[in-house]
């Protein structure tokens, strides 16, 4: 079998995400975006390469959107209303929750402000988001008898989730957009190891490694407090959700220290709405945000006013968010044409601008004017400043989840493409893994994992281990149930017979409540750091044997043994009357050549004690 994965949208591009896999005669689609910088045809992924009928309920077992940025979720509304799907449509409760303003937001902007044509209306949105099936974090969702799911937190934005999907014993992990390094308002991402036949990250910032965060944001206050103090105007486009929530709680935070009564602006009712929904959703924000919300919401600004668009050409400085974040048309257009002209004021983009927006051009290098169309260009006489403060991973985030997960292969979506090129190489090269960037309209085929259980007698083992088969020609004279005796005419059969054995066993944990946990589980960190512990154990148990710690696993010959993080290992046989949250298991592979070695190891790990040196952690 094989896993079928065609890219509808962000092949070698960013914008439109859309991605439909096919596992084991299941069909997926991941995303259903629209892309930002474009306004005719190629807004939308081509859906006909679904199917040529337009019978999308029968080509698609279901959708599953990542998070409630357009690039993923703004095709939606045209997909089921316009198109026709009808089927099961799966996101997390806060993107169920916020896409629809994201979603309002944009139609609003296309037909009020821009003259557009309507795509979708505001009933094809509330008709859309009724369809849709909300998920929890690590929520097992069965969509069929063969079909499985899970949602991993993935930062980023509030509820974006990278995704898990498993047909049989094929496996995948589709990414969406993630962040493997907390802010001031979202965690990291955090997924489980997993056994995969593929992963399919994004790679916006593949090549990007970035410095310390801090520096980051002193170099982003410092650029805005020079330009208000110089009487200036700041403007940051912003998308109402996410970035403008984190850049909110930092200058507020800055504000209230340096005593500033510069005011800060949001021009974006949407703001108030959003606001309302990150105060209801607090447990999908930063360990920090959770642990102050008892004494103060994050959310609640307080050197932070509605805009007014009177306002825009008032006298004095003032700091003003405006959506949407790449300047693609909105306000933040409007008041862009206005405040450019300037030299005193500064426009500063703190995220990713898809090529073919204003924002895109001003990063691109300092132009003088920008020409809108045939009769509108705009004077830029302004500041401009760029910051990374996307809430992308960087490349060393996309190696890292790589590297942890491990997956068979590796597709890369939502970059550029010669970057993309980059990453592939070093994926290629220091991972070992087959990675593939496919273009749009591209279909990439990915062999899976098929599993068969067999019983096999010891004698079996044993003669497979020594084969000595020969196969006899067969006369082509003769009939065909007569053969040769003749000894000459025999040939020994030519093949490689290689067995590999398994076995999860468990280690021995003690006193489990004194490191952290109540309820005695181990935490993830806990775990891998026992495979350290291990290590030690074993080379004193075995001070003349060499033994190799790599890292993900401890090889000694041919015998590995690493960290179990699953929940149904195929190889654990659990006969033992102690709960299983307080046991580590380890998973060992062995060749046949190595069983006896195997067996003194796996009986010393049975025996240790390895909670005798778990650091402690006292309980609160």
């Amino acid at each position: 079998m094989a896993i079928e994965c065609l890219v509808l949208g962000a092949g070698q591009e960013v914008g439109k995400s859309c991605v439909v896999v096919t596992i084991n005669g299941k069909r997926i689609m991941f995303d259903c975006g629209m892309h930002m910088g474009y306004d005719d045809h190629r807004r939308y992924p081509d859906f006909s390469l679904i199917s040529k009928s337009r019978d999308f309920d029968h080509s698609l077992d279901c959708v599953i959107i990542t998070h409630f940025h357009l690039d993923h979720v703004g095709a939606l509304p045209y997909f089921t209303e316009v198109c026709g799907y009808n089927g099961p449509i799966y996101m997390t409760y806060p993107t169920k929750a916020l896409a629809p303003l994201m979603l309002e937001d944009f139609r609003k902007v296309l037909v009020d402000r821009r003259g557009e044509e309507e795509q979708f209306t505001s009933l094809h949105i509330s008709q859309c988001m009724q369809k849709v099936i909300a998920i929890d974090l690590k929520q097992t969702l069965q969509v069929d008898d063969d079909l499985q799911i899970r949602a991993y937190y993935a930062g980023h934005v509030l509820g974006a989730a990278m995704f898990y999907a498993k047909v049989g014993e094929s496996a995948m992990v589709y990414t969406g957009d993630y962040n493997m390094t907390p802010d001031r308002h979202l965690g990291a991402a955090q997924i489980d190891r997993l056994e995969l036949d593929l992963l399919i990250t994004e790679s916006t910032y593949a090549t990007t490694i970035r410095d310390s965060k801090y520096a980051r944001e002193r170099e982003f206050l410092k650029a805005v407090h020079e330009c208000v103090a110089g009487g200036g105007k700041v403007l940051i486009p912003t998308f109402a959700l996410g970035r403008a929530q984190e850049l909110c709680i930092l200058l507020d935070d800055y504000w209230e220290r340096m005593n500033l009564k510069v005011p800060i602006y949001f021009s974006a009712g949407l703001t108030i709405q959003a606001n309302m929904y990150y105060k209801i959703l607090i447990s999908w924000t930063s360990q920090k945000i959770k642990e102050t919300y008892a004494t103060r919401n994050a959310f609640d600004f307080k050197h932070v006013h509605n805009f007014d668009r009177s306002l825009i050409n008032a006298p004095g400085p003032c700091v003003l968010f405006a959506t949407p974040g790449m300047i693609s048309g909105g306000f933040s257009l409007e008041v862009f044409k206005q405040w450019a002209p300037c030299e005193m004021n500064l426009i500063t983009l703190p995220g990713y601008c898809v090529a073919g927006t204003v924002g895109h051009k001003l990063m691109s290098g300092k132009p003088t004017k920008i020409v809108l169309d045939k009769d509108t260009q705009i004077d830029v006489r302004c500041q401009i400043h760029q910051l990374s403060f996307s809430p992308h991973t960087d490349s060393k985030g996309i190696m890292d989840l790589a590297r942890f997960l491990s997956p068979k292969n590796v597709i890369l979506v939502h970059g550029e493409k010669p970057k993309m090129v980059s990453l592939k190489e070093r994926i290629q090269s220091e991972l070992r893994i087959p990675c593939y960037l496919p273009a749009n309209c591209d279909t990439v085929h990915i062999p899976s994992t098929t599993y068969v259980k067999a019983h096999a007698s010891n004698a079996f083992i044993r003669s497979c281990l020594n084969p000595n088969f020969r196969f006899l020609k067969r006369s082509k004279e003769e009939n065909s149930d007569q053969v040769l005796r003749n000894t000459n005419s025999t040939a020994p059969l030519q093949k490689k017979h290689d067995i590999q054995f398994g076995y999860c066993c468990a280690a021995q944990l003690d006193n489990l409540e004194e490191t952290g946990n109540r309820d005695g589980a181990l935490s993830h960190s806990d775990k891998c750091s026992c495979l350290q512990l291990l290590f030690k154990e074993l080379s004193t148990y075995f001070s003349g044997v060499n033994i190799q710690d790599l890292g993900e696993h401890l090889q000694v010959e041919s015998f590995q043994v690493s960290v179990c993080l699953k929940d149904n290992c195929p190889y654990r046989i659990i006969d033992s009357p102690r709960k299983e949250a307080a046991t580590i298991f380890f998973c060992c592979s062995w060749s046949a050549a190595d069983e006896k070695l195997a067996r003194e190891i796996i009986s010393a790990i049975e025996r240790f004690n390895l909670s005798d040196n778990l650091p402690c952690k006292n309980s609160k």
